[in-house]
């Protein structure tokens, strides 16, 4: 008898989509010398590319490559209007102190919503391209059947291993958006792999990528607003 492949796990998109949406939000609360264009362009783009996918494709087990596409342009979008806020913000500190940014607190205010979409996105980024996506991952029955595992979650390493403390991970565990947060979080606050070590050169580019925008905006921001203070 031909042996039945195993069922695919959900994966649901509303936990991504928050992200993405927090990450919009943050933008455009920063002030206009920080942003790029009309207020309304950075939220558009991003509604008008998440709403049919949250319709048509609410999980992420059943996807089609057309559907995947728009997805990574999503968070494209999103990181492309991040990646703007960080160099106006460094081209800010280059400026005569009577242009920079109103008050200490303010920047510290301002630097810290573009820390935390930095987070975010690079979050979205790693849960998009681990082993080969959401799709993907969803097929084998355990994340040590990754066939293209791009990080190496602690889970998996003690499973690897088969020492006693396997028996605390669960049989088909596998990595979610919430660990994929966290391993942004942690990358972007030690500027290192954690618990979670990147395995393929990608991972390790955007964690690299991830870690030096933490670095400079953190940088540029202690750096003006003890200027101001003085």
């Amino acid at each position: 008898m031909q042996e039945k492949e195993p069922r695919p796990q959900r994966e649901p998109r509303w936990h991504a989509s928050l992200a993405a949406l927090a990450a919009v939000a943050l933008y455009i609360l920063l002030p206009q010398r920080l942003t790029i264009g009309p207020a309304w362009i950075a939220p558009a783009l991003v509604l008008a590319v998440l709403i049919p996918l949250s319709i048509l494709v609410p999980h992420r087990h059943a996807e089609t490559q057309r559907s995947r596409f728009w997805s990574i342009f999503l968070i494209a979008t999103v990181t492309f209007f991040n990646f703007a806020s960080v160099a106006l913000l460094v081209a800010d500190f280059t400026r005569p102190e009577k242009a920079s940014l109103h008050t200490a607190a303010s920047l510290l205010r301002y630097g810290a919503q573009i820390w935390i979409t930095n987070i975010l996105v690079f979050a979205l980024w790693f849960w998009e391209i681990d082993g080969n996506g959401p799709e993907a991952r969803s097929r084998p029955g355990t994340a040590l059947e990754f066939r293209h595992a791009d990080f190496l979650f602690p889970q998996m390493q003690m499973s690897i291993v088969g020492s006693q403390g396997a028996r605390y991970v669960e049989p088909q565990w596998r990595p979610l958006f919430v660990d994929y947060l966290y391993l942004a979080f942690t990358n972007a606050t030690a500027f290192s792999p954690a618990d979670v070590l990147p395995i393929s050169r990608w991972a390790k580019v955007l964690m690299a990528l991830e870690a030096l925008i933490s670095l400079v905006t953190v940088a540029v921001v202690l750096a003006r607003s003890i200027n101001l203070m003085q």
